[in-house]
């Protein structure tokens, strides 16, 4: 039986999320096995073993601990790999890092006893060299049996993130919180660039104009809640700038722009709007108004 190290973790998939997370953990003090299907260039001091997905990696019988780091729609099929190899044991703890996926999609895995569990870094890695530096102070969702939420808990701490739990039901509307406050806030901006520009506006100027709007928001949100950091014609109660924006904007345009102000509405309304104003500007919202303009360029 091949000995395991107890700070030895073993990674699938060298993607981004696997890269930054095998960096970070390799600066905390782990030793890391990274394994994919290709080969390709990692940052050092990473290493990489290749074979395809239908034997399980050199090292896993050394790694007590197993990161999936795979698109969600990989985890099942790749558990099932492993347990088709019974590289998994007893003594192992298996965990994936989908925010939307909790311990079922290592379903496969149950036989072998292993510990079976999800830890998701709620922050967005883009760059993997950026990524030790960025999860500091980051907080992370855990999940699954006892044994893989206390060895995530205990991973998240030694990466400077701060662990919570959360239930297996939960993590689907978890997940989607994430995405709205990370992936949507990213279109939320595209869509606003795209309006600028056909404003007349080039790309780069629409952005750099938005910029320090987008910047003052954000300075804002370090210290305020949502709902005390919210401006414009919603809490404003200005029903004739809302009616003005509908009227310019394409149809799709107008579908966001309604479904993105009724939840200005709602947040409005926590902040003490009176329940006509509140009429007012729903009714605005609700109208039906088509577009009387198309700017230069729009299709």
């Amino acid at each position: 039986m091949t000995e395991q190290s107890p700070r030895a973790i073993g990674l699938i998939g060298p993607g981004r999320a696997g890269v930054g997370l095998a960096l970070a953990l390799a600066q905390a003090g782990y030793t890391i096995r990274l394994h994919g299907r290709n080969k390709k260039n990692i940052p050092a001091p990473l290493t990489l073993t290749v074979g395809d997905g239908n034997k399980p990696p050199p090292w896993i019988g050394e790694t007590p601990i197993v990161i999936l780091a795979v698109r969600d729609d990989a985890i099942q099929p790749l558990a099932q790999s492993l347990a088709t190899s019974r590289a998994i044991n007893e003594r192992h703890i298996v965990l994936h890092l989908s925010g939307a996926q909790g311990q079922e999609a290592l379903g496969a895995l149950v036989g072998s006893r292993a510990a079976l569990g999800s830890l998701h870094p709620l922050q967005t890695i883009v760059e993997p060299e950026q990524t030790p530096q960025r999860l500091k102070g980051a907080w992370a969702a855990v999940e699954g049996m006892a044994r893989a939420v206390e060895a995530g808990e205990q991973l998240a701490r030694d990466l400077g993130m701060r662990p919570f739990r959360i239930a297996t039901k939960a993590k689907a509307i978890y997940h989607a919180g994430a995405v709205f406050a990370s992936n949507y806030l990213v279109v939320v901006e595209a869509v606003a660039q795209r309006l600028l520009r056909h404003a007349g506006l080039s790309d780069a100027d629409a952005w750099a104009a938005l910029r320090p709007l987008v910047e003052g928001t954000f300075e804002n949100l370090t210290r305020y809640e949502p709902r005390e950091a919210l401006t414009g014609p919603v809490v404003r109660g200005d029903t004739a700038t809302i009616g003005r924006h509908l009227e310019a904007l394409t149809l799709d345009d107008a579908k966001l722009y309604r479904a993105l102000g009724r939840a200005a509405l709602e947040l409005a309304q926590k902040q003490g709007m009176d329940e006509k104003t509140a009429e007012q500007v729903a009714k605005a919202l609700a109208t039906d108004l088509p577009p009387v303009f198309r700017p230069a360029g729009r299709t």
